[in-house]
């Protein structure tokens, strides 16, 4: 590997890498999806593990560009990929790939992109309200000055699991109507003013993450890359996911829970059925790991990941019908 491809993909180092590639045991001839490449951390480790190759997507233009001296120094080994992780089978099966040895996620936005106040995914820097992963689509300044009250706080109370929602979209759409809120410093003032700071947790954290997940579909995305998932490991093949908050950690720990069990189980809703369909994983982890002191010293923004991994059983896969989350209970209403 050249230095200036280890520059480009040392510059950010993933969480929990060393649990993530221990899980996945990469082994020589195998085949690897790293579905969230970013700055190439999950890639690199995969290519120096085992004599295999890897398919890394990333929907962020930006972070394929980023890989380009990382692929052209592993040669055929190293596919890049742009697009979405959710649509893994079918971008792998345009490059003949049907079935992988191991997929790894790592959800949720690269530090890069967190980094570059152009991106407008921060509250810490002042700079457009952007929050696009894939620089289309509608941005994070569209929805705050188009939505309506309602819809904004659904979006902040649901996404976000901040208890201020309605205050915060009552204050935006006062502050909207003198003039359009378009930078993340206007938000994030706008939030700091009507909402009490909690220890050392910013007031903006929760809006600014709740609409980063709107403006990207960020759990819709979570549930087709899971389902995905499913269909192109092969028996044996490993699934690594490092989430980064409750909403996603809820919805992994979901879906392997039902998929790791025989029979799903029931609820008030939705009573268990008398037979179900085979277990299509095996848990690796029944409790999700987390990153040690060492790693929460080099790395602050690594407080809140955790990482939770499967293998793969020779069932076939489930229907959609038993989508990841299908039997959550609803999420209470904003009082």
């Amino acid at each position: 590997m050249s230095a200036q491809a280890s520059a480009v993909v040392s510059a950010h180092q993933p969480v929990l890498l060393a649990e993530t590639i221990a899980a996945l045991a990469p082994r020589d001839g195998a085949v690897y999806v790293d579905g969230t490449f970013g700055r190439g951390g999950y890639t690199r480790a995969l290519l120096a593990a085992a004599r295999c190759r890897v398919f890394a997507i990333d929907r962020d233009p930006a972070a394929i560009e980023a890989g380009t001296a990382l692929a052209r120094d592993a040669a055929d080994r190293l596919t890049l990929i742009e697009g979405r992780f959710g649509d893994m089978v079918r971008l792998l099966g345009e490059r003949g790939i049907a079935a992988v040895a191991g997929i790894a996620l790592d959800l949720g936005p690269s530090s890069p992109q967190l980094d570059e106040a152009a991106r407008g995914f921060s509250f810490r820097a002042d700079g457009p309200l952007d929050m696009r992963m894939e620089r289309q689509g509608a941005t994070a300044a569209d929805l705050v000055n188009t939505l309506s009250e309602a819809a904004l706080a659904d979006i902040i109370f649901l996404y976000g699991e901040e208890r201020f929602a309605r205050r915060i979209a009552r204050a935006i759409l006062a502050a909207r109507a003198e003039q359009p809120i378009v930078r993340t410093a206007e938000l994030a003032a706008i939030v700091r003013g009507v909402v009490p700071r909690a220890g050392g947790i910013d007031a903006a954290t929760r809006t600014f993450q709740a609409l980063r997940i709107s403006v990207n579909d960020e759990l819709g995305e979570l549930e087709r890359g899971l389902a995905a998932a499913e269909r192109l490991l092969e028996p044996g093949g490993r699934l690594a996911v490092v989430s980064f908050h409750s909403l996603e950690d809820r919805r992994v720990k979901e879906f392997l829970r039902r998929r790791g069990t025989a029979t799903p189980q029931g609820s008030r809703h939705r009573p268990a059925a008398p037979f179900g369909p085979a277990p299509s994983f095996r848990l690796l982890t029944r409790k999700p790991i987390r990153p040690g002191e060492g790693e929460l010293r080099r790395n602050p923004r690594a407080r809140s990941a955790r990482l939770r991994a499967a293998e793969r059983t020779a069932a076939p896969p489930w229907l959609s019908s038993d989508a990841p989350g299908a039997d959550l209970p609803a999420a209470r209403r904003i009082a």
